[in-house]
């Protein structure tokens, strides 16, 4: 992807906005981008050693099969 393609784009297509209405449009819409995109980033999780090399002792149970394996 390009720097242009990453670049976000606006366009007025009705009226004729002043310089003070674009930039301040400009300054609300950069805030809100900034914003939501430094709060879609997840928080990876630590894992611990210990964590790592644990491994599972069993399968875990399998609850859609009745006890006995039959419906009675």
């Amino acid at each position: 992807m390009t720097e242009a393609e990453e670049t976000p784009r606006m366009e007025i297509v009705r009226g004729n906005p002043t310089e003070e209405e674009l930039a301040a449009l400009i300054a609300v819409v950069a805030e809100a981008y900034s914003h939501e995109s430094a709060e879609a980033v997840a928080d990876v999780p630590h894992v611990s050693a210990w964590q790592r090399t644990q491994r599972a002792l069993r399968r875990p149970l399998r609850r859609d099969i009745p006890w006995g394996r039959y419906s009675g």
